[in-house]
């Protein structure tokens, strides 16, 4: 497990939760009275994290207890926003490392945040992201030294899958953990 040194976060955890969730049928940060949001954030805190805050937008909900609460006001541009919101308060705490999670994905639980942590090795450097077979997915941690550079690649809903791509960003295989599924409608919890 990660933890501060010299006053600094080493690691910070961040849900992005902020979306309207049109397709779901409402901001998914309310998804099953507030389930989700406990799951994500004990996902983060429970896999390695020092600090985790949740980014919201559509919908404004008090942060579980010792959570930090980034409200994202351009949410309705894209998940860039909330991305971009996630790496300015990475840069403010000064983290090393920033692991970005989706609200979504109600399986991925601690063990995948471990893993994809103990792959970056707590390197300025590292950019990681579990897979689940041959497709990329989420938790995504990311090194002080990209901070800047992915921020400044950030637009509209693709938050930052391209600087990821582009980037080389390590694959670390998780679909032994759990099936890293988003869902999108809630015909997907079927």
């Amino acid at each position: 497990m990660c933890s501060a040194r010299n006053g600094r976060v080493h690691t910070v955890g961040v849900v992005l939760a902020a979306g309207a969730g049109r397709r779901f049928g409402g901001p998914k940060i309310l998804a099953h009275q507030g389930h989700w949001l406990e799951q994500s954030v004990a996902a983060l805190r429970n896999g390695g994290c020092d600090r985790v805050a949740v980014c919201m937008g559509a919908a404004v909900v008090d942060a579980p207890p010792g959570v930090l609460a980034v409200e994202v006001p351009d949410w309705a541009s894209g998940m860039s926003a909330s991305v971009r919101a996630a790496l300015d308060l990475a840069a403010e705490l000064d983290a090393e490392l920033l692991v970005l999670h989706l609200i979504d994905l109600p399986d991925v639980g601690p063990p995948v945040v471990a893993r994809v942590l103990d792959s970056a090795a707590g390197r300025p450097d590292a950019l990681v992201r579990a897979a689940y077979g041959n497709l990329p997915g989420h938790p995504v941690v990311v090194g002080r030294d990209h901070l800047a550079p992915m921020r400044a690649t950030l637009t509209g809903d693709s938050g930052g899958r391209d600087y990821l791509a582009a980037a080389g960003a390590q694959s670390i295989a998780c679909g032994d953990l759990a099936t890293g599924a988003d869902h999108d409608v809630p015909e997907s919890l079927a």
